[in-house]
């Protein structure tokens, strides 16, 4: 499919230093955006949709969902939560680990196997059209270089310390070390327990572990001490990830230690959903707009911070509106109703904007308005279409 996106008021790059792009159009073709310029000729495009001046952003990536199998959370008992999140703008997610699988199992050959099982289903399945990058392998004891090899192979790139059955976080440093070298991605658990049953996560034992991202770092729920905010930010090159289901007053103090430090391509944003803090499709929005309204944050780098931060720190080819990259775009605005006019100004003055259409692979998922937003103050439509369905 050929679809273009014109007559946009602003764009967003995903790229926090260089965050706007001098550009009013976008052309996807075959899944990439394939051209961002000025007046660009739509002929010729299967889908044109007319943004009527509203902001265009990068899919927002939410690097902490912790999926099952299929649309559905036994954690919650939810079914079509993951789309409901594409309509709150995520159209990536990266699994924090299947740790709510009813039964999980905590030896080695279960764990590669659930990890396995989990990456291969979502090979073949994109709930509303949702990229979903499934099965994080749970470190458990017992995992030696042999079994991180032969999961890799299987496609598994993701790994979770925390919840595991080993004795303590120290247990994690050698797990981490070697899942390292066998060139896994290492996401760590940060923070107080967050279910019964598991044990802290102290700031020191992030440094200690020293794995590639710290998960919910702000809390989840419970934040580590102050204290370790600006070592992370100056000394390592962790990845911080602030979640939703945090402590807001910790995630602005990871935004202001990363911006201190210039380690601002290293913050992330999340939601560590659907856990004891339910099910939240607009939880990358009310994050952006809580950190940018309440601890005077630039929105601009944080919707980046949610976007193409996450996209670099994992490798993948989205979160930016950029040549080449994969074609994933959410059309936003400021509320009908409120008192901004853009969606920026709204999200700084603390009102969660308004989606007007998704775009996932470069194929319209919906256009006009969104589920769970307000409706947009200026008209989103499409101007022209050529395939034989609704938007």
């Amino acid at each position: 499919m050929r679809t273009a996106v014109e007559n946009i008021g602003t764009i967003i790059s995903g790229e926090w230093r260089t965050p706007l792009v001098d550009a009013d159009t976008v052309i996807c073709d075959d899944g990439t955006i394939n051209r961002v310029g000025r007046s660009l000729d739509v002929g010729g495009c299967d889908v044109v949709i007319d943004a009527g001046g509203a902001t265009v952003i990068p899919g927002l990536i939410d690097s902490h969902v912790h999926i099952a199998f299929g649309d559905y959370t036994p954690r919650q008992n939810t079914i079509g939560y993951l789309e409901s999140y594409l309509h709150g703008g995520t159209t990536t997610v990266l699994s924090a680990a299947e740790v709510h699988v009813p039964g999980r199992p905590k030896d080695v050959a279960g764990v590669k196997a659930l990890a396995v099982a989990a990456h291969k289903c979502f090979e073949n399945f994109r709930p509303g059209g949702m990229r979903v990058h499934a099965g994080s392998l749970i470190l458990e004891p017992g995992l030696a270089r042999q079994d991180f090899d032969e999961v890799r192979a299987d496609g598994v790139w993701l790994t979770k310390a925390g919840f595991g059955a080993v004795q303590g976080a120290s247990d994690y440093i050698e797990l981490v070390a070697v899942a390292k070298e066998a060139g896994l991605m290492t996401t760590l658990h940060t923070g107080g327990c967050s279910i019964p049953g598991t044990f802290p996560v102290t700031g020191q034992d992030v440094l200690d572990i020293d794995p590639h991202i710290s998960f919910h770092i702000n809390g989840g729920p419970v934040a580590i001490a102050d204290e370790y905010f600006e070592p992370i930010a100056r000394d390592t090159e962790i990845g911080m990830q602030v979640c939703a289901a945090g402590n807001l007053r910790t995630a602005i103090l990871a935004g202001e230690m990363a911006k201190r430090h210039d380690a601002f391509d290293r913050l992330l944003i999340g939601t560590d959903t659907p856990t004891g803090s339910g099910i939240m499709p607009l939880g990358m929005l009310y994050t952006i707009t809580h950190m940018a309204a309440v601890g005077g944050l630039d929105v601009v780098e944080l919707l980046c911070a949610a976007s193409g931060n996450v996209g670099r720190m994992y490798g993948l080819n989205n979160g930016f509106v950029r040549e080449g990259c994969d074609a994933d775009l959410v059309i936003i605005d400021a509320p009908l109703g409120g008192t901004k006019g853009t969606a920026l100004d709204a999200m700084a003055n603390g009102d969660v904007c308004a989606i007007g259409s998704v775009i996932t692979q470069g194929e319209p998922r919906f256009v006009g308005r969104s589920r769970n937003t307000p409706p947009t103050t200026r008209p989103v439509t499409v101007a022209h279409s050529t395939v034989l369905r609704e938007f």
